[in-house]
């Protein structure tokens, strides 16, 4: 069936469903995501929290970040095989509105279950939204890639109204404000895709074909899946179960690590691949390892930098005080500002045959990594004179972690959709997300350490982030000398 063009920006009507959808997503998530540290480490006392430690706040925002990206896992799985991108879609949002009009409850018996209710939600609905933008054009579309620029403007903008409206509302009038107004942020997204989604043409509505006796056999493993959590949910509900965030993370950090060793070691030992495709996932693996490193980095935003920033920045403009999350929105704002610069540059270097390979741009990434942690060791020294320091000090190590961002991220998604041997490319785009789940599992656990003695923890374990990105980044340098990607039409090297 044809699509209607020329009704969003010369764009199918459709993309402006998925746009308007995935803004409201976003606004929900990172709306909630600005608030969630600093609300699980807040006392009871004034705007009253859950009174945890930094350590433990750390490892639950961990497990939750990884959660959300390992989700996407079998989310696109169900929608692929059993549900369809749009019911996906839908189902994800009615689950993440849910979650997040739990965490509203003011009970803390109820936050692991909504925390938990937003990561599942999420895992459903964010692959296949991206997915179904895929699917409004045709592969030959010259407007293919500006669609998903379009698109990516949506998440940006979402997250920016995001922290700036449930960051207000959770720290000046009360914590669960700022997650009911989360909440309300999926449920317009959820309402506007309802009524809406007959624009897309059928277009994600039906899952792949197969037969019956296959279909039943999907149901079946996610029925023995969903009981599986539900039972483990119980446990947990009646206090049967304790739990241990900080144990819990660095078990799930261990599961992927080994997921990730058994996926690569398949590839390359069994997959039956020829020697260009082994090459090929060689590299990808350095990628990987060189992504989630510096996605451990990244997430520190929402944990250690967050309590750095409520403690030691000051925040004040004259009679102003702006909540502490609003300093997460410089990012996406960063991203909007600069992005078009990073994508000329590149296009300006190929032209003349200088463009750096892609393990030479995750490498330039991981030093702009290194560098913002540098800044803010800086602000740590100075905050251990006097505190609280200037704005200035996050706002430049906010800055070298979006340049660190815009160097990796994209040429990484690129790297994963060209390299990969064609019949696992479906597989590997999910080890792509597989990446960023570790890194926020790391995230926790590292911003645990860094936030759990005030300055003098702080001063250890970034210092030790910095040894530890250009040790990376450097080693990456060197074999990027010996292992290359190479093309399917063996016409390039990468």
């Amino acid at each position: 069936m044809e699509i209607n063009k020329n009704q969003f920006f010369g764009h199918p009507t459709g993309l402006k469903t998925l746009f308007f959808t995935e803004l409201w997503e976003r606004m929900s998530f990172y709306g909630m995501r600005g608030l969630l540290v600093l609300y699980m480490t807040a006392g009871v006392v004034g705007n009253p929290g859950m009174g945890w430690s930094n350590a433990e706040a750390n490892a639950i925002y961990g497990i939750y970040a990884g959660m959300v990206y390992f989700l996407a896992l079998p989310g696109g799985w169900l929608a692929d095989n059993l549900i369809g991108y749009q019911k996906a879609i839908f189902f994800g949002a009615i689950v993440i509105a849910i979650g997040h009009f739990i965490l509203a409850i003011p009970l803390s018996e109820t936050f692991i279950l909504g925390l938990a209710l937003v990561a599942f939600g999420t895992g459903l609905l964010k692959p296949n939204i991206s997915s179904v933008v895929g699917q409004l054009y045709k592969y030959s579309d010259p407007k293919r890639d500006s669609g998903f620029t379009l698109f990516y403007m949506s998440i940006n903008i979402g997250s920016v109204l995001g922290f700036a409206v449930c960051g207000w509302l959770g720290e000046k009038v009360g914590w669960h404000w700022g997650f009911g107004a989360a909440g309300i942020g999926m449920l317009l997204g959820l309402i506007y895709f309802y009524f809406t989604k007959d624009k897309l043409d059928g277009v994600g509505i039906s899952p792949n074909p197969s037969s019956s006796k296959t279909y039943q056999r999907n149901k079946n493993i996610v029925i023995l899946s969903l009981s599986f959590i539900f039972i483990l949910s119980l446990m947990f509900l009646l206090d049967i179960w304790n739990f241990n965030p900080i144990f819990v993370a660095e078990i799930f950090r261990d599961f992927l690590v080994i997921v990730a060793f058994l996926y690569f070691s398949y590839l390359f030992f069994i997959a039956g691949l020829n020697k260009d495709e082994k090459k090929n996932v060689l590299m990808l693996l350095l990628l990987f390892i060189g992504a989630a490193a510096f996605w451990s980095g990244f997430d520190q935003s929402a944990g250690s930098l967050t309590i750095f920033t409520r403690d030691y920045i000051n925040l004040s403009f004259g009679s102003f005080s702006a909540p502490v999350s609003w300093a997460q929105f410089i990012n996406p704002l960063f991203i909007v500002i600069f992005a078009p610069f990073f994508s000329a540059f590149w296009i300006f270097l190929g032209k003349r045959n200088l463009d750096p390979s892609m393990p030479i741009k995750f490498a330039i990434g991981l030093f702009f990594m290194a560098g913002g942690f540098v800044v803010i060791l800086y602000a740590v020294k100075y905050a251990l004179i006097s505190s609280p320091v200037g704005v200035q000090w996050i706002l430049i190590t906010y800055l070298l972690h979006t340049f660190g961002e815009l160097t990796l991220s994209p040429v990484g998604l690129s790297a994963f959709s060209k390299y990969s041997p064609k019949k696992y490319l479906g597989q590997m785009m999910g080890i792509w997300f597989l990446a960023s789940s570790l890194g926020g599992v790391l995230a926790g656990l590292f911003g645990g350490k860094a936030s759990s003695s005030g300055l003098e923890s702080l001063t250890l374990v970034f210092g030790e982030l910095v040894i530890y990105y250009l040790i990376i980044a450097a080693v990456i340098i060197v074999l990027s000398f010996f292992i290359r990607g190479v093309t399917y039409k063996d016409d390039n090297n990468v």
